[in-house]
């Protein structure tokens, strides 16, 4: 075995939560041969698999009984380029934010609105992630992955993936498959997307009138540093709920209620509400028991002062979900993955 499984390992440096959790095996795999020999190992030991890439969309509540198998390959690659459009291919261990920043030298346009989001490019396409009027799937191309049951590779098209608002078809068969390499088509020209109020704002006040890519990912990363914490410095995962969706007759009772309610209507006729509006509607922003708390500036981010277990931060978010149904009839969904 050349991978150098390590026993009862810490992983408090690699979940942003800083939980300080332990698991029963860890490793590293930097390429796919590494991964299916990780798989292997595992098989053989009987243990079950928790893969791990940056390890900011999960709250680790216990010890984990597993071999932690973090991807940790490296690599971005130019496939195709007709002068606009240009595919690029990332490996799943990329870290996403000096990703976006590569792309953004190398004159490509597309993921700017995703600057700054903590994780890697291999757990992008589980939470689809998105930001500011942007969704990874819009700029989709491709993946790559190794399907667990049967040990083959699997080429994703864009509707093979099942992307939703924060979810796709790697979260709901969650365990199944190993995402290794991403693809994402950009572009040249400009197609920037503007629309986001507090991002025309800031621009408007550097007096930008007409922004580059470039522009727009300094704006975005300007706007996150002021309104979320970093967790190398506080632990947290972001946004801890998901806006929820809600039928227009609700929406329209809580509006009646709450003339300044934060509400966006949908397509479908449902209307999608700001989680954050409500949390703090409620009074949770800032508050703090022991050292789980939530955000003083941002009540959808839920933190850990330092010495919170998951547990804790749990046991915290289940208050705030139930005290936000009690007053609002609403129920708020956890986004990231707890285990």
């Amino acid at each position: 075995m050349t991978l150098g499984v390590q026993s009862r390992v810490s992983l408090k440096a690699h979940n942003s939560f800083a939980v300080d959790v332990a698991a029963r095996a860890f490793v590293e795999a930097h390429d796919d041969d590494q991964v299916r020999e990780a798989l292997v190992y595992a098989q053989q030991q009987q243990l079950p698999v928790l893969l791990l890439g940056g390890g900011s969309n999960m709250l680790l509540t216990a010890d984990v009984e597993a071999l932690v198998l973090r991807m940790a390959s490296r690599g971005i690659r130019v496939l195709q380029d007709d002068g606009d459009q240009v595919l690029v291919e990332a490996e799943a261990g990329e870290p996403w934010h000096p990703f976006v920043q590569w792309t953004l030298q190398h004159g490509l346009v597309g993921l700017e609105n995703l600057s700054l989001i903590p994780g890697t490019v291999g757990a992008a396409p589980v939470q689809n992630i998105g930001a500011y009027g942007v969704e990874l799937k819009d700029l989709f191309a491709g993946l790559t992955a190794l399907d667990r049951h049967s040990g083959e590779l699997r080429e994703f098209s864009l509707n093979d993936c099942g992307f939703a608002y924060r979810d796709s078809l790697f979260k709901r068969e969650a365990g199944r498959w190993v995402i290794l390499r991403v693809r994402f088509a950009l572009h040249r020209a400009a197609r920037l997307h503007l629309d986001y109020g507090p991002l025309r704002q800031r621009l408007a006040e550097q007096g930008i009138a007409e922004p580059t890519a470039v522009d727009v990912s300094q704006a975005i990363c300007a706007i996150r540093r002021e309104k979320l914490p970093d967790p190398a410095v506080l632990g947290n995962a972001g946004s801890f709920f998901k806006n929820p969706m809600v039928s227009a007759e609700l929406a329209q009772r809580l509006t009646a209620e709450h003339a300044d309610l934060v509400a966006y209507p949908q397509a479908d006729g449902r209307v999608k509400l700001a989680a954050g509006w409500l949390i703090e509607r409620a009074g949770w922003k800032g508050f703090r028991e022991g050292d789980a708390g939530v955000h003083r500036l941002q009540a959808l981010v839920l933190v850990n002062y330092g010495q919170a277990s998951g547990q804790q931060l749990l046991a915290l978010a289940q208050r705030i979900q139930a005290d936000i149904l009690q007053r609002f009839a609403v129920d708020l969904e956890i986004e990231p993955n707890v285990l």
